[in-house]
């Protein structure tokens, strides 16, 4: 099978592998290109409501094809190349309007923790290893890269990273505050399944204005506070806290 961006949408949960196991993972020129039009069709899907981003088998991506890298030193300036691809991917990521989760077993490295940090949240396997590499190639890291890491773990602990090119275990990541949640291998899988239906489960308009709200769009208050009014959103969940029921929450995302 080529090096592709599988994906499949069950019980509300999109999840889309990277699926490139001849070289652990690693992002391909084309590969980038394929994310952002899929993250955009995934989001017109009325029946997802989170994403789940994961590697083929062991591993979650060891960053980019670096073949790719050394074809693009090569490259004319006005030419697209791997670097610039994998940003526009990370900021269509990042800008995904419903939740997002990482589930990172084995290496996530240089492209790879790139698109974990552009996730919401991040779950890895106890054998996870995370690397933020570019000194090691001679890449000047993107600005929202840079920023986006710095806001998830310090500015301390992004210089670190950046710096050093140092690869850091689960444990470590995780004191770091660049995961979540630390998992046995064995659980790993269960564990992101079952939070992954939580997440379907809760009120979208509430993730939804969460994101915009911890993304600084702050203006939006009166308007997010306006559609749970007029949706019936917090009736329903009051209504379900009270029945002790299940919520059936009515908001969904303008198409």
């Amino acid at each position: 099978m080529e090096p592709q961006l599988l994906h499949s949408v069950e019980s509300g949960v999109a999840t889309v592998v990277i699926h490139h196991p001849a070289k652990r993972n690693a992002m391909t020129p084309a590969m980038w290109q394929a994310l952002p039009p899929l993250l955009d069709k995934l989001a017109a899907d009325p029946e997802v409501r989170v994403l789940v981003l994961t590697g083929d088998g062991g591993t979650f991506c060891a960053g980019a094809d670096i073949s790719s890298l050394r074809a693009a030193a090569g490259a004319g300036p006005d030419s697209m190349g791997p670097q610039q691809l994998a940003v526009l991917a990370e900021e269509a990521l990042a800008a995904f309007p419903l939740p997002t989760l990482a589930a990172v077993r084995g290496p996530c490295v240089g492209g790879g923790c790139q698109l974990a940090v552009a996730c919401d949240l991040r779950f890895a396997d106890e054998n996870a290893l995370f690397g933020v590499t570019p000194a090691r190639l001679g890449v000047v890291y993107a600005p929202s890269a840079t920023r986006r890491l710095a806001d998830l773990v310090g500015p301390a602990t992004a210089k670190y990273l950046l710096f050093s090119g140092e690869l850091v275990g689960a444990e470590r990541a995780l004191g770091m505050g660049l995961v979540n949640e630390v998992l046995p291998a064995d659980a790993f899988g269960g564990r992101v399944d079952a939070f992954a239906r939580i997440l379907a489960s809760r009120s979208q308009l509430t993730q939804v204005a969460a994101k915009e709200f911890l993304a600084g769009r702050t203006d939006r208050a009166a308007h997010w506070a306006e559609q749970a009014r007029v949706g019936g959103e917090t009736a329903e969940g009051a209504a379900a806290f009270l029945e002790r029921r299940s919520p059936r929450f009515p908001w969904r995302p303008a198409g």
